[in-house]
């Protein structure tokens, strides 16, 4: 004997005589029989009904005649309302009232015809009575066909398609939660089997929403994954404090259940399909902090209307805060960067999607000062937001001509350039391996920050110079997130260079945010530090990423030590020993004092600096750096030797 469940299956495929799921099943010419024995059925009953009671029928005609009209009568006023415009396993309440209209106009035209015929004649051709009972009977026998056809075929399919579906439960029983949970069950297309809510905080044990039940987890979850066969949670976005998230997230990854974000109604896109929109949780998801708050208003006061400049403008930082500031409708966005086949990219991506945005592209390299004072003179620019440099720490170890090039005498050349043409604000973005650098990269981006503040602090000009200093931006281009995406997509291994190695993280919305707060609150000469939440491990990341993506670290993809890097050391910090940190009324935002160099000073230094970065003598250059950095100490890399002969 056959399994039920198979014929389930060959009846939602449509791959049968019938084609009972099909789209072409229960064709017009079909409903409408439907229909009409329907209301013949109704007519009988209201028939049978009166019979019992002292209402005769009227005998100007026959009740076959007058049956006859009826039905005539009601198939008109359906054709007419157009209730057979639609597929009856799709209908809607719109549906329901196109059928009542078409009951009240076969009423009010029976009501028509008693009433025109009893002005010209004596009696009436139907009985009120009749015509009421046949209003509300048939209306009901035509309602709860329909509602039979639909939910038969959602039964159908529900019970065919289970089976391919992930077996998931949404976290939380709030408003969020629950509209996900109703989106789940009326989407019949969706990749999920909706078999209950979880909660931490509901104590009742019988509870259900929408049929489902509600299970409480009390140091059950495991059990409830295994009784349930659950594969999957469901986290409303937005729902759940950093501290519910994090539990539930942990407790996920512990028993291999994948986890899902949904974002909630309001934020629902009706352009994008829900399946597209119900995403597996990102790393960028797991950072533990709150979310940032910054002032809308003072931004918007300070870049609305303005001239803006944005150097590395195709880069990961840059471009967003290209889309940051789009908001605050801004006069003009200038966008430079030497990247040309990102650039344009990014110019064909802001045409598509901002099309009301205005944008200049400048193809150039902020190492060529000649064709940058040609794009300062060309425009009147207010705001500039320095974020072109080099940044990656073995590949400039390598090449540190090429950091004195791009991240000194590239930052010289705008600082310079912003005071000829009396630039407002020059914004420009460091990094937290300038404190007390280990590498080239870091050791360059903190010369870069001292020649700003001497400048600031010898020139009282218009120009105000404002630093920011960040850590690790997670997802930006060559970052260790999609690195470790890479990895993971080809099996494995996962490197990471240091059991202990920890970094500060931040999401690339966030640290443009802040960067557009600090830029706002600068007064020129600062550097502006960023809380960064606490350090991350870099192999919990791994481990974490490896389970997200569905596997088990160590044993379906593998991780390997590889050792530290050339200029890697095993922590970050934000600020230096000799700084000291001081509030602002941004709990977010910290502003760093160091001691400022005479700029006459610094600027002769940095000038020897690029004549030997010029020359190619990578030695010479790095020996410069560090007698400008001397706290600069060279880790795993050639020239640690450089450190000794700078005491």
């Amino acid at each position: 004997m056959k399994n039920p469940k198979s014929y389930f299956e060959k009846l939602y495929s449509g791959d049968n005589s019938l084609k009972l799921l099909d789209q072409s099943y229960l064709p017009r010419w079909m409903v409408v029989i439907i229909d009409t024995l329907l209301s013949v059925l109704s007519l009988y009953l209201v028939y049978i009904i009166l019979q019992g009671t002292p209402i005769n029928f009227h005998d100007i005609i026959t009740p076959q005649l007058q049956g006859l009209i009826v039905i005539v009568i009601t198939l008109i006023s359906c054709f007419s309302i157009k209730t057979y415009s639609g597929i009856i396993r799709h209908s809607t309440f719109t549906d329901v009232l196109k059928l009542a209209f078409s009951s009240l106009a076969t009423a009010f035209i029976l009501f028509s015809i008693n009433f025109i015929y009893s002005l010209q004649f004596e009696g009436k051709i139907f009985i009120t009575t009749g015509i009421l009972l046949y209003m509300l009977i048939s209306f009901s026998a035509l309602l709860f066909f329909r509602l039979i056809v639909k939910e038969s075929y959602q039964l159908l399919k529900n019970t065919a398609s289970s089976q391919y579906k992930k077996r998931v439960l949404i976290y939380g029983i709030d408003n969020h939660s629950i509209n996900v949970g109703k989106t789940i069950l009326e989407d019949g297309s969706l990749n999920f089997n909706l078999i209950g809510f979880v909660s931490d905080e509901f104590k009742t044990k019988k509870g259900k929403i929408s049929g489902k039940p509600i299970l409480t987890i009390n140091n059950n979850f495991n059990e409830i994954v295994q009784e349930k066969r659950v594969e999957a949670i469901i986290i409303a976005e937005k729902s759940f404090s950093i501290k519910q998230r994090s539990k539930i997230i942990e407790l996920c990854l512990a028993n291999n259940i994948e986890i899902f974000n949904a974002p909630s109604l309001a934020q629902l896109n009706a352009s994008e399909g829900v399946q597209i929109q119900i995403k597996p949780i990102q790393i960028e998801d797991l950072l533990e902090r709150d979310p940032i708050e910054i002032n809308n208003g003072l931004i918007k006061l300070d870049l609305e209307n303005k001239t803006i400049l944005i150097t590395g403008g195709a880069g990961s930082i840059g471009s967003e805060i290209i889309n940051q500031i789009s908001d605050f409708n801004p006069k003009l966005l200038i966008i430079l960067d030497q990247a040309e086949s990102a650039l344009h990219e990014l110019e064909l991506q802001l045409k598509d999607k901002q099309p009301g945005l205005n944008i200049n592209i400048e193809l150039a390299s902020i190492c060529n000062n000649y064709r940058l004072e040609k794009i300062f003179n060309k425009y009147t620019i207010d705001y500039i937001f320095h974020a072109a440099a080099y940044k990656h720490v073995p590949l400039i170890e390598k090449n540190p001509h090429e950091a004195i090039f791009v991240n000194v005498n590239g930052t010289v050349n705008l600082a310079m350039l912003s005071i000829k043409y009396e630039v407002q604000k020059f914004v420009m973005i460091s990094t937290d391996k300038a404190v007390n650098p280990t590498n080239v990269m870091g050791a360059s981006k903190r010369v870069a920050e001292m020649f700003v503040q001497s400048l600031q602090n010898e020139h009282p000009n218009k120009t105000k110079f404002i630093t920011t200093r960040f850590g690790n931006v997670l997802g930006s281009n060559g970052s260790v997130i999609p690195h470790f995406r890479n990895q993971i997509a080809k099996g494995g291994p996962v490197t990471v260079t240091h059991k202990e190695i920890i970094r500060y993280f931040m999401t690339i919305p966030e640290a443009c945010q802040l960067v557009l707060q600090a830029g706002t609150m600068g007064q020129g000469g600062e550097i502006f530090v960023f809380d960064m939440g606490k350090q991350v491990r870099i192999l919990d990341l791994a481990e974490k990423m490896i389970k997200l993506s569905g596997f088990k670290p160590y044993e379906d993809i593998d991780i390997k030590i590889t050792g530290l890097r050339p200029g890697e050391k095993l922590y970050e910090e934000l600020l230096s020993d000799s700084s000291k940190s001081l509030p602002t009324h941004h709990k977010k935002i910290m502003v760093s004092t160091v001691p400022i160099i005479n700029y006459n000073d610094i600027k002769y230094q940095i000038d020897n600096l690029i004549i030997s970065a010029n020359f190619d003598d990578e030695k010479e250059t790095v020996y410069l750096i560090k007698k400008l950095v001397p706290e600069f100490k060279s880790e795993n890399s050639i020239f640690k030797e450089l450190d000794t002969l700078n005491k």
